[in-house]
């Protein structure tokens, strides 16, 4: 068998590439569709689960490469005539099928690849190049963004397939022609075919069914960023001595050995301090966080539902403390309550003051077990037991004018 095109016969790598591409494709979209609806509630479920979107993950980047190199071989081969040129409509909607075909089969793994770069944590692409994409940002918009491109691209991919396959079928079955037994090893006698000119429009309509299809996931809204699905606890504005101009509170996971980080949007302080008082009590603080703000990467569902910190039933995490002065600094000594767990903790705070304004960071790694989270999840290679959390802020003093005796209210992020 040639390896090559011929105005009317294609040769062996374009029926490889064919049929590999074939194989890879029926394989991968039925394995999206099983693991997005499995359960991910224990340890061993979240893992097969990671391993089915790792499996699939890693078949989108292949397809991609095998995409591009298919696409490199059929731009220097002929491509071989029509079987029933006489039949217009039937032949452009074949042609603007296969245009559809190879676009999808380029743009559908791409914007996979591109969203699995843009956020963190979950199911890694099985190679040995790393999880990111040169000029990728880690971004919840454009993780938002890609996971509808994804879905949408997918599914004229599907559909396209879907009608591909019926027309085979149909060539062989009802019309008994050589469309289907001339993409299959051997030869077809087809020297009575006459080569065929190829028109432009097929590659015009194939273009609006993109555009067509990107325009309804516009309209349907799926290219949004990803929304918790809890609503966050509205905090409610507060006065306080210090006013904080900035800050983040961050948590950092370790999910099947991967790094995931996000943090708090939405949290609330109220500092009393005096940075002019000797060793001991400086001051206080009373903090309270929205848990349904968290924003966790790929995992921030599973994060705020009901087997980790159940944002619905506990929609606020407190710490309640004084501020002390020890001998090489400073300690905010006190109760942290997440869920219905409190929990005595110490935080070792740099601080750096300058004229009124006061930098502020501390970092410490909590145990998820403590306050009931994920106590489904009790195997760390799914799910470290360890949590590292950071928080740095930047805040000014604030002349209030108060009732003798009376305490501050407090700072909102």
């Amino acid at each position: 068998m040639a390896r090559k095109n011929t105005s009317t016969r294609y040769g062996s790598v374009t029926k490889t590439f064919h049929w590999l591409t074939a194989l890879l494709v029926l394989t991968i979209i039925p394995l999206g569709i099983i693991a997005n609806r499995l359960p991910h509630e224990t340890s061993e479920q979240l893992a097969t689960k990671a391993w089915l979107f790792s499996l699939h993950k890693t078949l989108g980047v292949t397809i991609f490469g095998i995409a591009v190199l298919r696409i490199l071989w059929a731009l220097t081969q002929s491509k071989p005539a029509l079987l029933h040129a006489d039949r217009k409509l039937e032949s452009f909607v074949a042609e603007t099928a296969h245009w559809l075909l190879y676009g999808s089969l380029v743009a559908a793994p791409l914007s996979g690849w591109i969203h699995h770069a843009a956020t963190s944590g979950f199911a890694p692409i099985w190679w040995p190049f790393g999880q990111n994409l040169p000029l990728v940002p880690k971004s919840e918009s454009l993780a938002g963004l890609t996971a509808g491109l994804h879905s949408v691209l997918t599914n004229v991919m599907a559909a396209t397939i879907l009608l591909h396959i019926v027309g085979a079928l149909k060539h062989h079955i009802i019309d008994r022609d050589a469309t289907l037994r001339r993409m299959l090893p051997g030869r077809v006698d087809l020297s009575h075919l006459i080569p065929t000119r190829h028109p432009k429009t097929p590659i015009v309509a194939a273009f609006a069914v993109w555009a067509l299809a990107l325009g309804l996931g516009s309209a349907l809204g799926l290219y949004g960023t990803h929304n918790s699905p809890v609503q966050a606890a509205a905090l409610d504005e507060v006065a306080s001595e210090w006013t904080v101009q900035s800050g983040t509170i961050e948590i950092t996971v370790t999910q099947f050995g991967s790094e995931v980080t996000g943090g708090f949007a939405d949290w609330s302080a109220a500092i009393s301090f005096d940075p002019d008082l000797a060793i001991g009590k400086a001051g206080d603080v009373t903090a309270k966080i929205s848990i349904g703000s968290l924003s966790l990467g790929s995992v921030t569902d599973q994060a705020v539902g009901p087997d980790f910190f159940d944002a619905t039933t506990f929609p606020t995490a407190t710490f309640q403390g004084d501020i002390v002065n020890v001998s090489d600094g400073y300690e905010a000594v006190g109760t942290l309550t997440i869920k219905d767990q409190s929990v005595p903790l110490t935080l070792p705070l740099m601080l750096a003051l300058n004229e009124g304004t006061a930098e502020m960071e501390t970092r410490i790694t909590l145990d998820r077990r403590t306050f009931g989270i994920g106590d489904n999840m009790g195997d760390e290679s799914a799910l470290a037991f360890a949590v590292d959390v950071l928080i740095a802020l930047t805040a000014t003093r604030t002349q209030l004018e108060k009732p003798a005796g009376s305490s501050p209210a407090g700072l909102k992020s």
